[in-house]
């Protein structure tokens, strides 16, 4: 029998539409998928500061993949079932493909996705990697949220193969630290923040070793429940981690959602604004946040910038025309633009999109040149800048959570003030999660508050604790 012969015409043709996709500003499943996300918002969130639907379609997060914690802290969203779950990496790896799957059918390529769950380094090392594997091939950026509370051989391992090469190019990972935690190796009751600095500390060399050993570069966040009991001492994180290696600081005031039995504090006398003010003081200057929005601003506050030379900086002056302009501009022309990717596939982009939008040139050598005045010549070259975004994320109460769901789910509105405000910021929510099985994404408040302890009840049947 004649073998048949390969179509070099369709196979070329197949890697010409490959390449094109590849260089293409924005691919086009992300362009479609932030123009729904535009769309579905409510009215009062489409205004020019909106990140949502322009930028990126929000944040991501995996639930029910691993459940399990090895602390205890004061508060948390877990319900008491979580820690009945057994941890399984083939479960983790099956369930993360999942949800990462649909996420890339509705959301696009290129958004970011948290691997969270219980602790993720209760997962081995090659379990760990495979569920990161799974969130890479799917375009997702995942980032690994812990406890850092784990050694380096565990994160060599994660990040070196066994043939002795890295696994991924980069790695991110969120470390949550506040003397909230129980249970933590060398400091089990912790009753002050300074008191943990040498666990964060410990947490940012392991990374820095690791760099510093295979070349594995990483993306850091620091993160940190406030309640009245350490309100006072987030000034005194935000210091102490200044002099380390995060690229984002983010506080989540404490909400009553989870185990009732770890609510212990009056939660609702920390509000956005007072964390907000208690970052100020200690970074010595205003953190302008208005003019970028992700989502609700009931829910989410944030302020993009540089250190450089101890020194914070905005990436934009809010106040200034001239920076809106260019925030404009970028929004409506650069858009959902992924700019992590090969750097001759970045350059060829950039350069077909500026072919198309040529005013974007001066317009961002105009902002380059107002920024580095505006940092001074001196620290831009002596004062190893580095991006720093400081986020506070504001989570909702179950109780008014789980009414505000049901309305929606019935296509109602509220009479009641609260569980009518609840329904606005679900409606704006940038921080979602799959649900493949009915082809839904539900925001993380509906997770935590309404569906995570039948999701875990259910996990308790399939991975009981102590069998596999």
């Amino acid at each position: 029998m004649r073998r048949a012969r390969p179509d070099f015409g369709q196979t070329a043709r197949a890697r010409l539409r490959e390449l094109i996709q590849a260089t293409a500003p924005v691919h086009p499943d992300t362009e479609l998928a932030l123009c729904a996300r535009w769309a579905e918002l409510p009215d009062r969130a489409r205004t020019s500061a909106q990140l949502l639907g322009r930028r990126t379609c929000g944040c991501e997060g995996t639930h029910g993949v691993f459940p399990r914690c090895d602390l205890a802290c004061t508060p948390c969203y877990h319900v008491r079932e979580a820690n009945l779950v057994q941890v399984d990496g083939d479960h983790t790896r099956q369930e993360v493909d999942r949800q990462m799957a649909h996420l890339r059918a509705v959301r696009g390529t290129g958004q970011h996705a948290q691997l969270i769950g219980g602790e993720v380094t209760l997962l081995g090392p090659d379990a760990h990697a495979a569920a990161l594997d799974a969130m890479l091939r799917h375009g997702r950026k995942p980032m690994s949220m812990t406890h850092g509370d784990f050694d380096y051989d565990y994160l060599r391992r994660l990040a070196i193969g066994p043939d002795g090469r890295p696994r991924f190019a980069l790695l991110r990972f969120a470390g949550h630290f506040d003397s909230l935690m129980l249970g933590r190796r060398g400091i089990e009751r912790p009753r002050r923040e300074a008191d943990l600095h040498q666990h964060r500390r410990r947490f940012v060399e392991q990374f820095e070793r690791l760099e510093r050993e295979h070349g594995v570069p990483f993306d850091l966040a620091h993160n940190m429940t406030v309640t009245p009991r350490n309100l006072g001492q987030v000034g005194e994180v935000v210091r102490a981690c200044l002099g380390m290696r995060f690229g984002m600081m983010s506080f989540q005031p404490a909400a009553y959602v989870g185990n009732p039995r770890r609510w212990r504090e009056e939660f609702d006398e920390v509000t956005i604004d007072r964390v907000w003010t208690e970052i100020e003081r200690a970074v010595g200057t205003q953190l302008p946040w208005r003019h970028l929005q992700m989502g609700d601003e009931r829910c989410n506050r944030s302020a993009y910038g540089i250190l450089a030379g101890g020194r914070w900086f905005p990436v934009l002056d809010d106040t200034d025309p001239r920076d809106l302009r260019v925030r404009d501009a970028f929004l409506d022309r650069v858009g959902g633009m992924d700019l992590e990717r090969q750097r001759w596939a970045l350059a060829i982009a950039v350069a077909r999109l500026l072919a198309r939008n040529p005013r974007l040139a001066p317009l961002a050598a105009g902002w380059a040149a107002r920024l580095v005045s505006r940092i001074g010549v001196r620290r831009v070259l002596r004062g190893r800048p580095r991006s720093l975004t400081f986020v506070v994320h504001a989570f909702m109460d179950a109780s008014v959570v789980r009414p505000a769901w049901e309305a929606l789910e019935r296509g109602e509105t509220a009479g009641d003030p609260a569980v009518r405000a609840a329904q606005e910021r679900l409606s704006t929510c940038s921080y979602a999660m799959a649900h493949p099985d009915d082809g839904r994404l539900v925001p993380a408040c509906v997770q935590h508050s309404v569906l995570d302890p039948q999701e875990n009840r259910r996990l308790r049947e399939l991975l009981p604790l102590g069998e596999r």
